[in-house]
């Protein structure tokens, strides 16, 4: 199927409102619409919150009578179903919108096409796949949870450049400069749960918030301690503040008498949590983006268990020596032939930082 400048145009427009759901939307995807009649936008919206109008409803409210006999640039399959809103097919019929260009079809089940038929069984012209890779790198978590069950591993590592992320005793404030420092907080924002193990807590004791210089509307991630014998549950920064905090542990571990915390029991075997375990149970809670926060021991394990989609690596241009502590433990690589491969999808500078975007080649 063909598509013209104007659909490219309008496509890529809806896509960047899309995005400013970023840190609001969870666990919804993020979605904008874009409505044209005669060349010209009427009217254009995204999904702002949860349980809030869909990027349809705002574009149509905005376009009004306008909208009848338009095309209507959708990010994202308009649903059939009734959850918390309407159905936004319903929405487009009653308008009178006479074509609908989608970038992708929405795979959660009760969608999946149904809101194409819909469409096109009232006559609607319906065209999809304009900017695919696009719109589903918009929403590789909600993706990666409606497909494969589990939240999109993200995990962060700042290091010096002989790939250190902390002297020999511990310590690591700071390996980098505050722009990438503020860098970090707009990932954590994103992120539908931000994970690290007890070890992390204990040495570091982090609070794991995100923090803006200035007042920003976002959703406070779900704090997620990996703790198999629940060592650091009455303890730690990262049970301050408001951001919610859930403790996942083996089943056999119990809490201090009188202490109320959320907490899971997951698999577990020699002392270690099955992550791939974890990561379903946070899906089952409708986390999309695990952002990981951790040492080295959680690091490589996740990256061992093939359970690692992407890594943020900051580099500072400083070295640690060859005693400091390194990125990843537990890999077991003694031949060139085991190397791991890592592609480099975005590089920018952050100060005097590297900022690196890496996912496993292959």
């Amino acid at each position: 199927m063909s598509f013209s400048a104007t659909d490219h145009a309008m496509m890529a427009r809806a896509l960047r409102l899309a995005a400013r759901g970023a840190w609001t939307t969870r666990p919804n995807p993020m979605v904008g619409c874009v409505i044209v009649r005669d060349g010209e936008v009427v009217g254009e919206g995204w999904h702002q919150r949860q349980g809030g109008p869909h990027a349809e409803v705002f574009a149509l409210r905005a376009a009004g009578a306008r909208a009848r006999g338009a095309t209507a640039y959708v990010t994202l399959e308009p649903c059939a179903h009734t959850g918390r809103t309407g159905p936004c097919a319903e929405a487009l019929l009653a308008a009178g919108v006479a074509r609908v260009v989608a970038a992708m079809r929405d795979p959660f089940p009760q969608v999946d096409g149904a809101g194409f038929a819909r469409l096109q069984a009232a006559g609607i012209e319906v065209a999809s796949g304009l900017m695919e890779a696009q719109a589903r790198a918009l929403n590789v978590g909600f993706l990666s949870r409606v497909e494969r069950g589990r939240p999109w591993v993200r995990v962060k590592l700042a290091c010096s450049l002989d790939g250190r992320t902390a002297m020999a005793n511990g310590e690591s404030k700071w390996i980098t400069g505050g722009a990438a420092r503020a860098d970090v907080m707009r990932w954590r924002a994103r992120a539908g749960a931000i994970l690290t193990g007890a070890g992390t807590v204990l040495a570091d004791d982090p609070s794991l918030t995100v923090r803006f210089p200035e007042a920003r509307e976002f959703v406070p991630p779900l704090r997620v301690v990996l703790d198999a014998g629940l060592a650091t549950v009455a303890r730690g920064k990262v049970r301050e503040g408001d951001a919610p905090t859930l403790y996942l542990h083996a089943p056999q571990a119990k809490p201090p008498r009188g202490l109320d915390v959320d907490r899971a029991a997951v698999p577990a075997q020699g002392g270690r949590l099955d992550l791939a375990a974890v990561l379903q149970l946070l899906a089952g809670r409708g986390i999309n983006e695990v952002h990981v926060e951790s040492g080295a021991t959680l690091a490589g394990a996740l990256l061992n268990a093939g359970l690692v989609d992407e890594l943020l690596l900051y580099v500072a241009p400083v070295l640690l020596g060859d005693d400091a502590r390194p990125l990843f433990g537990g890999l077991g690589l003694v031949e060139m032939a085991q190397r791991l491969r890592m592609t480099v999808v975005d590089r920018r500078s952050l100060g005097e930082d590297l900022r690196l975007l890496m996912r496993p080649a292959g």
